[in-house]
């Protein structure tokens, strides 16, 4: 039977000042659009400034990056100078719910960075996310159902509107409201997959040649794999395959590793966790490693090398979570 997450959909990097992870971004060798951020004026009759969350991502054809960050009054200098505002108009009843939604999401935001700067979102892609959702509920997973917002497609998509339906986990906290994804490691849900008519225009080529997502680390407390083992079996309706002291949870073309603390050392050598359980690194394929390591060497970006000779950023130098090259 076909199983109803099938591969990463994206990670999300959590920074505190946009601009500057943008800029790293660009070192590395991705290309990240302008990011997009509400706006509304702060008193009557003023311009609109930014507020709530600003995000951008830099895509692959069925995954992507995503970096976030929350603004507040007075943030504008943490965001590029190029950042989109895009005011929000709407009915009176009606925006006073987005505008409370959008202050919710900044707040998560919020509420990660006091945690660590890095990574925390992780979302799975599934062809059938009402299916994954009946089956969530069934083995117990508390979620706050399928969520379905619409926006504005790039130019040259097949639609001009693209809709995106998603849900994301909530953890066993007293007091959690649903819908949050607010498991110990952070946000963590399925999102349907993306429409290749529309992620096609978007800009799928990066200088240092990525190609997709491929893998997502999930650093725990070694006494708490085996509880992270079965939450994640649960969610994902598979099992792992042991590798050394690593738990791996293949999806198609892509992997989720959870790796006790203790073997961090020898997976991510020089790494530590900034909190456990932590999201600690993703990896992206790229066409070809060598052009990757000169782009970085170019740029002044440190790397190292896992013992299986792969590249990769260690998180000091990538604002707080390891990037890992790997030839695809």
């Amino acid at each position: 039977m076909p199983h109803d997450t099938t591969r990463l959909h994206h990670v999300g990097h959590i920074v505190e000042n946009l601009a500057e992870a943008s800029s790293l971004y660009e070192r590395l060798g991705f290309v990240v659009p302008p990011p997009s951020c509400p706006a509304m004026p702060r008193s009557e009759g003023a311009a609109p400034e930014p507020f709530g969350a600003a995000n951008t991502h830099a895509d692959f054809p069925d995954s992507f990056l995503e970096l976030a960050t929350c603004v507040e009054e007075g943030d504008a200098g943490r965001l590029p100078a190029d950042t989109r505002l895009v005011p929000l108009e709407a009915p009176a009843e009606v925006l006073q719910q987005l505008v409370e939604r959008i202050g919710e999401t900044s707040a998560n935001l919020a509420a990660c960075l006091d945690r660590f700067q890095g990574l925390h979102i992780l979302m799975f892609s599934s062809p059938a996310i009402d299916e994954a959702a009946v089956r969530l509920t069934a083995a117990g997973v508390r979620h706050g159902g399928v969520n379905t917002v619409r926006r504005a497609a790039p130019s040259g998509a097949d639609s001009p509107v693209e809709t995106i339906r998603y849900l994301e986990i909530d953890g066993h906290e007293p007091n959690t409201a649903p819908g949050t994804g607010t498991v110990p490691e952070g946000r963590v849900g399925i999102v349907a997959d993306l429409d290749p008519g529309i992620q096609s225009a978007r800009h799928l080529d990066h200088p240092n040649g990525a190609t997709g997502l491929a893998e997502a680390t999930l650093c725990v407390a070694d006494e708490d794999l085996a509880a992270t083992h079965h939450r994640y079996a649960t969610y994902l309706d598979r099992s792992p395959r042991q590798e050394g002291q690593a738990l791996v949870f293949d999806l198609d073309g892509a992997a989720l590793r959870l790796i006790p603390s203790s073997a961090l050392p020898t997976t991510l050598p020089g790494e530590e966790p900034p909190a456990l359980p932590a999201l600690v690194a993703y990896t992206v394929t790229v066409r070809d490693l060598p052009l990757a390591r000169d782009l970085l060497h170019r740029n002044g970006v440190p790397v190292r090398e896992t013992p299986t000779g792969e590249l990769f950023v260690p998180a000091e130098a990538a604002l707080g979570t390891a990037i890992v090259f790997r030839a695809g």
